[in-house]
């Protein structure tokens, strides 16, 4: 394959891969988004992701090993190039620009006790990115995002995930279409509230289980509320009463996880 070599910031190729970077717009109408590191984008390439260029370094990633990354177009940077493009100078030299992969709710497929977890309107990527975290060491069936105030393919979140955005069920669609979808599967709906009446520890969760969680300044909107099976609330005894929503998350989904005797492991 043809290798160019690119030395401008002012390289077409090397605008549209900084425009993707920094505007979701440019993401959705090219269909593409960057992903930088070597662990996220060999989290990419498990995930079934098509890779349509990479761009590597080679005093830090080797011609020999970007040759064996599939893709349709290879472009060395130079060192100074590099450092102008990369969010962090610890990603090993490659970035690559993607093609996305839209996941519908039709297509996951479950377990015979699936735990799904559910994030409505949560808008910073860090959190969102923690909680595919979770979603990932706890081998949870899906992660879907329901009304969404954040790229999927933000590259805070790409990196906050660490590339679990790509080896995780994840989906985005309406609170409604999440809802009607989580019945017909018969999964029971816990959402986590502060006025709630019972604690999380004390609820079962043993059965097909979908942890429905808020958006960090507003909550669960009235339609979750009304649509809950169960209501569930973690214990708070300091002065804030609020944890950040990947660490609740984290709570209440490892909680389940214990119920079921970590099956997984």
């Amino acid at each position: 394959m043809f290798i160019d070599i690119l030395s401008s910031i002012k390289n077409p190729r090397i605008k549209e891969l900084v425009a993707l970077q920094e505007k979701s717009k440019e993401r959705r109408e090219k269909g593409l988004f960057v992903v930088e590191g070597v662990r996220e984008l060999e989290a990419c390439i498990k995930g079934g992701f098509a890779i349509d260029t990479l761009f590597f370094q080679p005093e830090m990633f080797s011609t020999e090993r970007a040759k064996e990354i599939p893709c349709t177009f290879i472009n060395e940077v130079t060192e100074d190039l590099y450092s102008k493009i990369a969010y962090r100078g610890s990603t090993e030299g490659v970035i690559a620009l993607v093609r996305e992969k839209r996941v519908s709710l039709k297509e996951f497929k479950l377990s015979k006790n699936p735990l799904v977890i559910v994030l409505e309107s949560v808008e910073k990527p860090g959190n969102l990115g923690a909680v595919l975290r979770t979603a990932d060491a706890g081998k949870v069936d899906a992660v879907i995002i329901c009304d969404p105030l954040t790229d999927l393919y933000n590259p805070n979140l790409i990196r906050s995930s660490l590339g679990t955005i790509f080896t995780n069920q994840v989906a985005a669609c309406s609170s409604q279409e999440c809802c009607q979808w989580l019945k017909e599967n018969n999964i029971s709906i816990f959402t986590t509230e502060l006025q709630a009446s019972e604690w999380y520890h004390k609820s079962d969760l043993t059965k097909p289980s979908a942890i429905v969680m808020g958006s960090e300044a507003e909550g669960l909107s009235l339609f979750w509320r009304e649509n809950a099976d169960w209501r569930i609330k973690i214990p708070m005894s300091g002065f804030v009463d609020s944890l950040n929503v990947s660490v609740s998350t984290a709570i209440i989904c490892f909680e389940a996880l214990r119920q079921r005797d970590f099956m997984f492991i």
